[in-house]
């Protein structure tokens, strides 16, 4: 019915697939108000961002964080109620917030407060919030922002790269004597954890281990909320690891890309998919690990764990909740946690400190898992006595899956995790699935700048009058080139360089091509 801005431009493709996804596909006898969110491809090219930065936000903010560019997010507030003067007997409606930003929290957090308004006094609302989210400031990761809206306050920290990973969000002091008192958001995205995973606890080991390797998953799940939480839950698991694989938080049997995913033709994409139709239990049957929840209830037990059981046993429509699944786990449960938690649940623990727990669980075994391939990467790095000044950088060494399989030996996950199990074979299968794949090109690429960077910290210690002396023209003029060329390089690629040496090597320039003749000087300067 309405696109606010109104100059914000959407295909016809993404409106339709936008509309499908913000309602429920499945019948929801539910009365009242739901909150969920999806994913979507962007259609037809790329299209610049009204928010031009630089790239200065994805480059301080955490992967896991990091603005989607060929995404969109949809964070959806659905109102179904009662009223005779419909059609159909009912008013039905979604509000639909779309945004390149995974800020689950902050963005559904907003539509409660803007939805309600909205279903009751329609455009006129949206353009008065939509002014006042024009004065708000950019998102700066590490910055505490204050965000006014509806006469509400929001406050919330922006994650950056260099928070330590596990450490609590930074206690926030800057209040200012806010009036009225801000609405503050522990986190723009974590989850309850806890909640989430309520029902499949003591499989906790088998979906991290899915999730790392990239594996198809569908999770069947009773409601677009569930389904939404669940998915985004597993995917945020690998933190601060990157899940490179496409995930779906919410699909429906409209979905451009039904066919592409039900497909018997060919094996199920790396994806995890979050459904609620009853139909798909048919359509994705061929899928290797399904996971099928009910309802998500916070009572004081914990509640029945799901069975891990044979996909043979997927029946149509009345199927129990399990994770229907023919995968072993390549590590031993971990007992310790869930004793922990249950011990948690006994003692009544409010649910965000069991949630703490279970993130600084995964959080450790990730760790466990990846800082052995950090140190064997790190050791591909050449040495820094080998990187002179009027040479190109040498180059990073190749990876090497057998010699880092060696090295696990003295430096393996043993070292850090008390869990037991075959971590050879992980890493194995691991090697084939794009988290790895997203891994290594993201370190290779750091540890490029990071050479790129040395090697201009050379240049500027070296002594360039020294090396002209016996240079012919044609030699000089290639290194003026040459160095111009990094320059722009430093600079267009935000290389980890120091301001004053890039200023240095500026000047080296000027002085070169100042001792050569004047004619050369003028096409240099030109």
């Amino acid at each position: 019915q309405l696109v606010y801005p109104h100059d914000f431009r959407l295909t016809e493709k993404e409106k339709t697939s936008i509309c499908y996804l913000s309602f429920p596909d499945s019948y929801s006898g539910g009365l009242g108000d739901t909150q969920f969110s999806f994913r979507l491809r962007q259609a037809g090219g790329p299209r610049g961002s009204p928010f031009q930065d630089d790239g200065r936000y994805n480059r301080e903010a955490p992967l896991t964080l990091q603005r989607e560019a060929s995404h969109y997010f949809g964070y959806v507030y659905f109102r179904q109620v009662k009223d005779s003067s419909m059609r159909r007997g009912y008013f039905q409606k979604s509000l639909v917030l779309v945004s390149r930003l995974p800020y689950v929290n902050l963005f559904q957090c907003l539509l409660q407060l803007i939805a309600p308004e909205y279903f009751d006094k329609l455009e006129p609302c949206l353009e008065a919030v939509c002014n006042e989210i024009d004065q708000w400031p950019p998102p700066v990761p590490g910055q505490t922002l204050n965000l006014p809206v509806m006469g509400v306050v929001i406050q919330v920290r922006i994650p950056s790269r260099v928070d330590k990973p596990g450490s609590s969000p930074v206690k926030q002091c800057n209040q200012e004597n806010l009036l009225p008192a801000p609405l503050v958001l522990p986190s723009v995205h974590e989850l309850d954890l806890f909640r989430c995973f309520q029902p499949v606890l003591i499989h906790i080991q088998m979906l991290w281990e899915l999730m790392l390797l990239g594996e198809p998953m569908v999770v069947m799940a009773p409601s677009p909320s569930v389904s939404s939480e669940m998915v985004l839950a597993l995917t945020s698991c690998l933190a601060p690891l990157r899940y490179c694989c496409d995930f779906r938080p919410y699909f429906t049997i409209h979905d451009s890309e039904f066919k592409e995913y039900t497909t018997r033709t060919q094996a199920p994409p790396n994806i995890v998919v979050g459904v609620t139709n009853p139909f798909f239990i048919k359509t994705l049957q061929h899928w290797p690990h399904i996971l099928r929840v009910g309802e998500l209830r916070m009572s004081g037990e914990l509640p029945k764990q799901v069975k891990v059981k044979k996909l043979a046993k997927l029946k149509t429509l009345d199927t129990k909740p399990g994770i229907y699944t023919s995968y072993k786990t390549f590590l031993h449960k971990d007992k310790t946690l869930i004793k922990r938690l249950l011990k948690g649940i006994q003692r009544k623990r409010p649910s965000e400190v069991q949630s703490a727990l279970l993130r600084r669980h995964l959080l450790e075994l990730t760790q466990s898992f990846i800082i052995p391939l950090e140190h064997y990467m790190a050791s591909l790095m050449p040495l820094q006595r080998a990187i002179t000044p009027w040479k190109n950088p040498p180059q990073i060494r190749p990876f090497c899956q057998e010699d880092f399989m060696k090295s696990l030996e003295h430096a393996g996950p043993q070292l850090t995790c008390v869990l037991k199990g075959d971590w050879l074979g992980l890493y194995r299968r691991f090697f084939k699935s794009p988290n790895f794949d997203g891994w290594f090109r993201q370190r290779h690429r750091e540890m490029t700048q990071k050479l790129e960077a040395l090697h201009l910290e050379a240049i500027c210690e070296a002594d360039i009058v020294a090396w002209m002396k016996d240079k012919s023209e044609v030699e000089i003029v290639d290194l003026v080139l040459k160095l111009r060329e990094k320059l722009v390089r430093a600079r267009c690629q935000h290389l980890p360089v120091k301001e004053e040496t890039l200023q240095r090597v500026s000047l080296y320039i000027d002085t070169i091509i100042g001792s050569l003749p004047e004619d050369l000087q003028a096409v240099l300067h030109h």
